[in-house]
C-alpha cells in the first residue's frame, strides 16, 4: 500500500504519550480574560509547549523555531512512564472541561471551528486513553523500531543547532526504547502482550536494522545520510570541515554506545515477554477489544459510523465493484487482456517522474483550487530514490511532509526495491505528490498559516481525512492515465486501467470488510481464507500474509478505504445541497479548506455551506 509517512507526532506521541505536560499547564491557564483571548492565548499556549515537549515533533513540524517565539529550549525525546500518563488524563479531563465553559458566540468563526476540532479531538483522545494498553507502538509494520530511525535519517539538517539538536536525540534513544519496554512489560501484566509470531518479526527487525559490523564498516544509513546531510552544510558555508568531521565522530560514537545497545536491550527485554501461548488474533479477542476498536476506528478514521452501518456501506461498495469488474472483463477475450497487461507499461507516454506529475497537473489541475504563485501551478517538489541501505525499511513510496513555514521543499521518495514505472508510478505520484499528499499538505499550510488560530490545529492527526484525500485523487488519476492512453491510441491498454482501478477499489474494500471482521467479529483464520477464496484468493500464504497484516495494523486500511468513502457521501450531499450549482471544483475548495478535520464535522459545516458561496 501507498504509504504517507509524515506525521512523527502520530507515531511518537500515540496514545501513551500524547499531551504529557502541556494540559497540567494549560488547566490553570485558562481562568481570565474574555473567552476569545482566553481560547488565544491558551491555543497558542498549547502549541509552544508541545513543541517544546518533543524536538522531534517540532522539527517536522516548523523549520524556525525562533520565528515562533521558540528561542531556548533543551532537545527532547520524550519516553513512556506510567506515572505521567496516569497525570495526563486527569489534565485531559481539566483541559476538556475547560474549553467546553467557552462560549462560542463569543468566539470568531475561525475560532469557534477550530475549538469544536479541538474537543472532538482530545475527546477521542480520551476514549482511547480509558484502553492504555491496547495500543501496539512496537508493531511489525509501522513500529517505532523501524519509524524512528528513518525519521532521524531523514531529519533535516538547516543549521549548526539542527546538528547538535539531533545528536541530543540520538543520545536519548536508549531512554526512548528503555520507555518503550517498560511499556510492553506492563502490556504483558495485562495480558495484552503481542503474538509469538509479531514480536519474532520485531526482535528480528532490532537485530538487524543496527548491527556491529554496519557500524565498523561505516556503511550504516544513519552514518551515510549524516554524512550526506554535514556535507550540504559544509556547501553552504554553515559549518567548516573540522566541525563536520567532529560531529561525524560524535554521530559514530552515539551509533555505536547509545542506539546500538538500545536496540540490543529492546530485542533481549522482547525475547523474555515472548510467549509461544499467545496466538495471532484480533482485537475482539481481548475482553475490551471491541470497545477500544470502535474508539481507534473514530481515531484513525474520522467516521462517526456506526459498526453496522460501515459494514453496510462496504457491502454495498463491495457488491458495486464487483458487478464492474466482471462487467469491463466480459468485454475481452483473456488473450486480449494478457496482451493489454503486458504492454501497459510499454505503451505508457512518460517515464520520468517529474514528467508525471506535470501531466497530472496540466490534466487535473482545473479541478483543484491553486497553491502555488508559479505558472505550473504546483508546489516545488524533488523525486527521489529512497537510499538502497533503507530500502528494507521503507514503504514503496512515500511523502515526507515538510514543517509549516517550509512549503516550498518538498520530497517524494521511490522505494526502487520496487521499481515502479508506467501506471504504477503515475499513479503512485499522483497519490503522494499531486493532487495528493504533497498537494492538500501544502494548500492547508498555507491556508492555516493565514488563520490566528491555525497553528494549534497542526497538533491535530486526521488520518482518515488524509489517506482518504490520497486515495481519492489517486482513484481519479486512473481515469486520467485511462485518457492518456486512449489519445495514443492504445484503447485496450485504456481499459486494462480501468479493470486495475475496480480491482484495487474492489481489494482495498475487501480488506476492510476482513478488518471489522478480525478485530470486531473475532473472525478465525480459517473464517479469513473461506472469505478470500470466494474471491479467487486461495493460497495459503497469501491468507496468512493479509490475516498477520490485519491483526498487526487494526484499522489501517479503513484509514484509507473509509475515508474515501465518506469523501464519496460527502460529495454526494454537496450535489443535493448545492444542486446545479455544484461543480468538482467547488467541492474539492471546500473540502481542503474546511479540513484537515473528521467527517462528522466536515458534514455539520456542509450543511451551513450557502450555495451562494460556491464557485
Amino acid at each position: 500500500m501507498k504509504c504517507n509517512l509524515t506525521h512523527p507526532k502520530k507515531k511518537l506521541l500515540i496514545s501513551l504519550l500524547l499531551l504529557s505536560g502541556v494540559l497540567v499547564l494549560l488547566a490553570g491557564f485558562l481562568t481570565t480574560h474574555n473567552d476569545s483571548r482566553r481560547f488565544r492565548q491558551a491555543t497558542s499556549r498549547f502549541f509552544r509547549e508541545e513543541m517544546l515537549a518533543n524536538t522531534l515533533n517540532m522539527h517536522y513540524t516548523i523549520a524556525h523555531p525562533e520565528d515562533f517565539g521558540i528561542t531556548n529550549y533543551d532537545a527532547i525525546l520524550p519516553g513512556y512512564a506510567n506515572s505521567n500518563h496516569q497525570e495526563s488524563r486527569h489534565a485531559l479531563e481539566n483541559l476538556i472541561a475547560l474549553f467546553k465553559d467557552l462560549d462560542p458566540y463569543r468566539l470568531s468563526p475561525v475560532e469557534n471551528y477550530t475549538r469544536t476540532l479541538l474537543l472532538t479531538y482530545l475527546e477521542n483522545t480520551q476514549t482511547l486513553n480509558q484502553f492504555p494498553y491496547y495500543s501496539e507502538p512496537l508493531s511489525p509494520g509501522s513500529g517505532m523500531q523501524s519509524q524512528l530511525p528513518i525519521l532521524l535519517a531523514e531529519y533535516t539538517l538547516r543549521s549548526k543547532q539542527d546538528v547538535e539538536d539531533y545528536l541530543k536525540l540520538l543520545d536519548q534513544t536508549d531512554e526512548y526504547f528503555g520507555g518503550l519496554l517498560t511499556f510492553e512489560q506492563e502490556k504483558a501484566a495485562e495480558g495484552l502482550f503481542m503474538s509469538c509470531a509479531s514480536v519474532d518479526k520485531v526482535i528480528a527487525q532490532c537485530d538487524t536494522i543496527v548491527t556491529k559490523g554496519d557500524l565498523e564498516a561505516n556503511t550504516h544509513f544513519l552514518q551515510s545520510t549524516f554524512r550526506e546531510r554535514l556535507e550540504v552544510l559544509q556547501k553552504e558555508g554553515l559549518l567548516t570541515a573540522n566541525e563536520a568531521e567532529s560531529y561525524m565522530e560524535q554521530n559514530n560514537r552515539l551509533l555505536s554506545t547509545v542506539l546500538l545497545p538500545a536496540y540490543q536491550m529492546l530485542g533481549d527485554g522482547l525475547t523474555l515477554l515472548k510467549n509461544e501461548k499467545i496466538p495471532l488474533q484480533g482485537l475482539a479477542a481481548h475482553p475490551q477489544g471491541q470497545e477500544y476498536y470502535k474508539a481507534l476506528l473514530v481515531s484513525e478514521t474520522g467516521s462517526y459510523r456506526s459498526i453496522e452501518d460501515i459494514k453496510a456501506l462496504l457491502q454495498k461498495q463491495l457488491d458495486l465493484e464487483y458487478d464492474t469488474l466482471i462487467s469491463l472483463l466480459s468485454q475481452y477475450a483473456e488473450p486480449a487482456l494478457v496482451n493489454a497487461e503486458t504492454t501497459v507499461t510499454e505503451c505508457f507516454p512518460y517515464e520520468n517522474a517529474g514528467e508525471m506529475l506535470q501531466k497530472l497537473t496540466e490534466r487535473m489541475g482545473a479541478l483543484f483550487p491553486s497553491v502555488a504563485t508559479n505558472e505550473d501551478n504546483i508546489p516545488k517538489v524533488k523525486v527521489k530514490n529512497v537510499s538502497p541501505s533503507l530500502e528494507e525499511y521503507c514503504a514503496p513510496a512515500f511523502y515526507l511532509t515538510p514543517p509549516l513555514d517550509d512549503t516550498e521543499n518538498n520530497v517524494i521518495y521511490i522505494n526502487q526495491k520496487n521499481s515502479p514505472e508506467g501506471l504504477e508510478l503515475f499513479t503512485t505520484l499522483a497519490h503522494e505528490g499531486y493532487p495528493g499528499h504533497m498537494y492538500q499538505t501544502v494548500y492547508s499550510n498555507k491556508r492555516l498559516a493565514t488563520q490566528d488560530t491555525g497553528l494549534v490545529r497542526q497538533l491535530l492527526w486526521y488520518g482518515g481525512y488524509l489517506e482518504g484525500w490520497a486515495l481519492y485523487v489517486e482513484f481519479l488519476s486512473y481515469d486520467c492515465a485511462s485518457d492518456l492512453m486512449k489519445e495514443q491510441g492504445c484503447s485496450p491498454q485504456a481499459e486494462y486501467i480501468q479493470i486495475e482501478k475496480h480491482n484495487r477499489s474492489l481489494q482495498l474494500c475487501l480488506y476492510s470488510l476482513l478488518d471489522l471482521m478480525i478485530h470486531h467479529d473475532n473472525a478465525s483464520y480459517n473464517q479469513v481464507h473461506d472469505m478470500l477464496c470466494s474471491f479467487g484468493i486461495s493460497s495459503p500464504q497469501s491468507t496468512a500474509a493479509i490475516y498477520e497484516y490485519i491483526v498487526e495494523e487494526p484499522a489501517n486500511y479503513l484509514k484509507y478505504y473509509l475515508g474515501y468513502l465518506e469523501i464519496l457521501a460527502l460529495q454526494e450531499d454537496a450535489r443535493v445541497l448545492w444542486g446545479t450549482s455544484y461543480t468538482d471544483y467547488a467541492f474539492h475548495e471546500f473540502f481542503l479548506q474546511k479540513g484537515p478535520a473528521d467527517y462528522r464535522t466536515l458534514g455539520a459545516v456542509l450543511e451551513k455551506t450557502p450555495v451562494s458561496n460556491r464557485k
